[in-house]
């Protein structure tokens, strides 16, 4: 049986990828971040092995102890950890670490991170994989894919929410902007999608359409755009009524539950393909 490495960041991403790669013959051992991992990740995985958020050392260690040779990153950590006082101390980071941090890393964009971490990986054999690939039944097809449908009002919101949110993609400040009535309720940044959906919400009250994109020239092995069930519950929580997605490049969590509770709440949800 091959072998998959899977670094496991929080919510249901690294779960449910385990199980589509156990479905697909693929043998799964996780290195689960502490303070980010659901603890379920034990029950889907074949092997699991705890350790830091800070410790790339350690997870390359074990998983070439494994003789993993690909491995995937699902799941995002939580950015403004990183920026917390203290965190040298709180994090408690290895040597390897701190080398990249300090020393390889040119800034501390996403993108430049996340690359920076997988070619940390290739320089000790493990490539660093799409997780895509394992997981197109999780996708978001391009339609509609509730019975609600947005107005002709909202699609207009879609479609200025849509260009605001690519520049703001390629600006890298974040992929989810809200918009109401064509007028900017909350840009998303290092706070994530959640918390920019219900700063959006407090100051549009009702009726907000909200947009989540890729970025440019995306690279999937790392940033995935998803949406799950919490998706829903904020909408909800927001009174929010649309959300547009990027198709073929957004994973739609629990897709079934998901469209289910969208459905209950009224709320539509649009897969759509860049121009």
């Amino acid at each position: 049986m091959s072998k998959i490495g899977l670094i496991a960041g929080n919510g249901k991403f690294p779960i449910l990828f385990a199980q589509s790669a156990k479905r697909r013959g693929l043998d799964v051992v996780a290195i689960a971040l502490r303070g980010e991992t659901l603890p379920e990740i034990v029950e889907h995985a074949d092997r699991v092995y705890w350790a830091g958020i800070a410790q790339l050392g350690k997870w390359i260690k074990l998983l070439k102890r494994e003789n993993v040779t690909q491995a995937v990153m699902a799941g995002g950590i939580t950015k403004a950890k990183m920026y917390s006082p203290l965190r040298i101390l709180r994090f408690r980071p290895d040597l390897r670490t701190l080398r990249f941090w300090y020393h390889t890393l040119r800034d501390k964009k996403d993108y430049s991170l996340l690359e920076g971490a997988a070619n940390e990986f290739a320089a000790d054999g493990i490539t660093i994989c799409n997780s895509i690939e394992y997981m197109t039944e999780h996708l978001a097809e391009e339609g509609c894919c509730t019975k609600r449908r947005p107005t002709e009002s909202e699609m207009a919101d879609v479609r200025f929410g849509w260009d605001l949110a690519k520049q703001m993609a390629h600006l890298q400040v974040g992929q989810t902007v809200v918009v109401k009535e064509q007028a900017v309720l909350a840009v998303e940044a290092i706070e994530g999608t959640d918390a920019a959906i219900r700063r959006g919400g407090q100051l549009g009250k009702s009726g907000a359409v909200v947009v989540k994109v890729s970025k440019p020239n995306q690279d999937l092995r790392f940033d995935v755009p998803a949406i799950g069930l919490r998706t829903i519950e904020v909408l909800k929580e927001t009174r929010a009524r649309v959300l547009a997605v990027e198709a073929d490049k957004t994973l739609i969590l629990e897709k079934e539950e998901v469209i289910k509770a969208a459905d209950r709440a009224g709320i539509c949800i649009l897969a759509l393909k860049d121009k």
